[in-house]
């Protein structure tokens, strides 16, 4: 009997390690949320970087829009953004409640920025404001 419950054990302990959905996003701050979500969609993980997302319907629009256009790129192309670094240019506290991240990565070299919201002590991905709005 003590076989089996050290074997459970040491199983449960094996597969909680394995189990990458205990990973905690951070959400706490502006810079840490922007750079997950900004990771996430280099490496076309889209499961996570949608968390990062502040779910309104144009948001998800454009979101599912990124999704779809990445996912008519090249192979070499989606390891070049997988294999691609971020480069956090400047980032600018417009109120308590909003900053904007300017960014880059390594493969394109295209400025863009990001706008954070804080929303129930979370800040999340404005991703709209990459669209349609700019400073």
């Amino acid at each position: 009997m003590k076989k089996i419950f050290f074997a459970v054990i040491i199983f449960s302990i094996a597969f909680a390690a394995c189990d990458n959905s205990n990973a905690k996003e951070n959400k706490k701050d502006p810079l840490e949320s922007g750079r997950g979500f900004i990771e996430a969609s280099l490496k076309g993980n889209y499961v996570e970087a949608k968390k990062y997302i502040l779910e309104d319907s144009t948001n998800l629009e454009y979101f599912n829009g990124l999704r779809d256009f990445n996912s008519k790129m090249t192979p070499i192309e989606r390891e070049n953004y997988r294999d691609a670094n971020i480069i956090i240019d400047s980032t600018s506290k417009l109120s308590d409640s909003v900053t904007i991240i300017s960014y880059s990565n390594t493969y394109k070299k295209v400025p863009s920025k990001l706008k954070m919201v804080r929303q129930n002590n979370e800040w999340l991905v404005d991703f709209k404001f990459s669209f349609v709005d700019s400073l």
